[in-house]
């Protein structure tokens, strides 16, 4: 996710800034392992760089030049006893080019034989590094066409054999729950094949593209690391006036506002179209407009060209208050942290006075011309996700479902009865295939309400899956009255002999203070005494958004944590000290119980 504008990815500034690094960080630290068929010291230090920008020290276990399969298949063991968080596994158009000409074989048997090498590495990563995740290069497809516009019907092209060996990555990625693919092709294809392909520096240095775009594939690498770890936008608050639409609705009035198909207004209706498919893929959208009210509304309710309407956002600030209040007023509505929120405004003066107040809002320049809204964000790839479920496409309806929960609660004097008014019914069990995807997806963006932030990856979730012995990962499930909150919290516990170790906890916000953690952990040491065991101990690891959980344990007479040797704090608490909490919800299915 590139905040600071696309000026700040320029190869010699960033190698600049490498320089300066503190080899003594103190900080957040990524452990990345680098294998590539090129000359890869200039993508380490621009990577360097790069992470450095979001607060991150890089350490980077850098292969020797064109030795993917040695660092992977030989005795070796410098590589799994780094234990990398993430592997790139990144191959070029130029080298597989030369592979492609050195066989006598047609185009398809030579992109099963680099698929199968490929899977193959993948699964020997996978057990050198077992909890590593794979990004893995496609292919820049090749400028070169001798068949020209005849090269679609013949098979055996090199282009022919990218082409699909491209499709074949994407195809085995999907089967592998730690694999994705970096889209170097899509980068390749947005700048022009024909600056990006340097042949004079691939022939000399073996550079995989012109030095100006390897900052390009050092932030896409850095987009996709950091959306596994949590980052990303969550909401865009969004202007209307020169925004949504042309011109001001207070003044020109319905009929005079530009949005439409055939003129100016034709940039608005792609702008509108671009905000609705991001509201499909799970992100809110949020009006913040200096406007009267009924004013505002009148394009979503009566223009015939709007393609978003007024149920669309999640939250619709239409006043003359100034923007940054409203903006803090959708964060806390919403609940969301302010580096997830993209502010979008045609106003360069607005978006300098929300940048100067809420330094952690996302606020990218806009073009003056509407026509370049959607190349712009775009180009800065603020959307970079690592999970999409079906959940996603109703989060609004979900935000919108919690407003009504939230007026409803006005009418209560006492909470106890407004929770009971709202009729819960919770169901936890166990992990299963079917959830895991939720359940990946809410370890990735789960922030407050996460007692270690572990980030546990999908082939991590699936191993506590798999472990009947030694683990019993559980996820609760919540709806009540007013509707379905899905999936919202996973709890890790690890059996250890007489104790129970609580190794993650994490909870949507969007249910705090409905009594989801105390059924939960009413259910947990219920099922503890049943088993005889003696002790529950509940881990917990500071971050700089999970304060508000620093005295989860201690609020459920936890006695005051220990330190393990890594920095953890350990609260303890004897089973039979533990006092059961009282519910405002019906269990509806407990699959907690198990063998052990």
């Amino acid at each position: 996710m590139l905040k600071y504008g696309p000026e700040a990815l320029d190869y010699f500034n960033l190698c600049r800034e490498a320089k300066k690094i503190p080899a003594d960080w103190s900080g957040k630290k990524i452990k990345i392992a680098l294998l590539a068929d090129f000359a890869s010291q200039q993508l380490a230090v621009v990577l360097k760089a790069l992470f450095f920008k979001s607060g991150i020290y890089a350490d980077i276990f850098e292969a020797e030049f064109n030795s993917i399969d040695h660092s992977l298949y030989s005795d070796d063991s410098r590589l799994s006893l780094f234990l990398p968080e993430f592997v790139l596994i990144l191959e070029t158009t130029q080298a597989t080019r030369f592979k492609y000409y050195a066989v006598q074989e047609d185009t398809e048997a030579f992109v099963s034989r680099q698929a199968t090498q490929t899977e193959a590495r993948w699964k020997q990563l996978k057990h050198r590094c077992p909890n590593a995740i794979i990004f893995q290069s496609n292919f820049a497809l090749p400028y070169e066409r001798p068949f020209g516009n005849y090269g679609s019907r013949v098979q055996n092209t090199f282009l022919s054999a990218t082409q699909r060996l491209n499709q074949e990555l994407v195809k085995l990625a999907v089967l592998q729950s730690n694999v994705f693919v970096l889209d170097i092709d899509s980068i390749a294809s947005y700048f022009g094949k024909k600056s990006w392909f340097d042949e004079r520096l691939w022939a000399l240095y073996k550079y995989p593209c012109a030095l100006e775009y390897l900052p390009r594939i050092a932030q896409a690498i850095v987009d996709a690391a950091l959306a596994l770890k949590g980052a990303g936008i969550k909401c865009v608050v969004v202007d209307l006036d020169n925004t949504l639409w042309g011109g001001v609705i207070g003044d020109d009035g319905l009929d005079g506002i530009k949005l439409g198909h055939g003129d100016e207004g034709e940039a608005f209706l792609f702008f509108q179209h671009y905000l609705l498919e991001l509201k499909k893929r799970g992100v809110l959208l949020a009006v913040c407009s200096k406007n009267e009210l009924e004013c505002a509304r009148l394009p979503f309710l009566k223009h015939p060209e709007m393609v978003l309407r007024e149920n669309d956002f999640a939250m619709f600030a239409a006043n003359w208050d100034e923007k940054p209040a409203n903006i803090r007023l959708i964060q806390e509505t919403l609940n969301i942290g302010f580096d997830s929120i993209l502010f979008l405004d045609d106003s360069a003066f607005e978006r300098d006075y929300v940048r100067r107040s809420l330094p952690e809002v996302v606020v990218p320049e806009m073009p003056e011309d509407p026509a370049d809204y959607v190349k712009t964000l775009s180009e800065l790839n603020l959307f970079e996700t690592a999970s999409h479920t079906a959940t996603d496409a109703s989060r609004t309806q979900l935000y919108q479902e919690e407003f009504h929960r939230t007026q409803c609660k006005k009418k209560f004097d006492n909470y106890d009865e407004y929770l009971q008014s709202l009729d819960m019914k919770i169901t936890i069990e166990r992990f299963s295939p079917a959830r895991l995807a939720r359940i990946v997806q809410l370890m990735q963006r789960s922030n407050q309400f996460n007692l270690t932030t572990r980030r546990y990856s999908e082939a991590q979730c699936e191993a506590f899956m798999k472990d009947e012995e030694g683990c019993f990962p559980l996820c609760a499930t919540l709806k009540d009255r007013f509707g379905d909150y899905g999936l919202i919290s996973c709890v890790v516990i690890l059996w250890k002999g007489p104790q129970v170790v609580i190794d993650e906890w994490l909870m949507s916000c969007r249910v705090l203070f409905r009594g989801v953690e105390q059924c939960v952990m009413n259910m947990i040491f219920e099922q503890a005494k049943q088993k005889g065991i003696r002790q529950v101990i509940g881990q917990y690891i500071p971050s700089e958004k999970n304060k508000m959980v620093e005295n989860f344990y201690r609020d459920f007479g936890f006695k005051a944590p220990k330190r393990s040797e890594d920095g953890v704090g350990l609260w303890t608490l004897d089973v039979a000290d533990y006092a059961p909490r009282k519910i405002w919800m019906e269990i509806e299915a407990n699959c907690l119980t198990r063998s052990v």
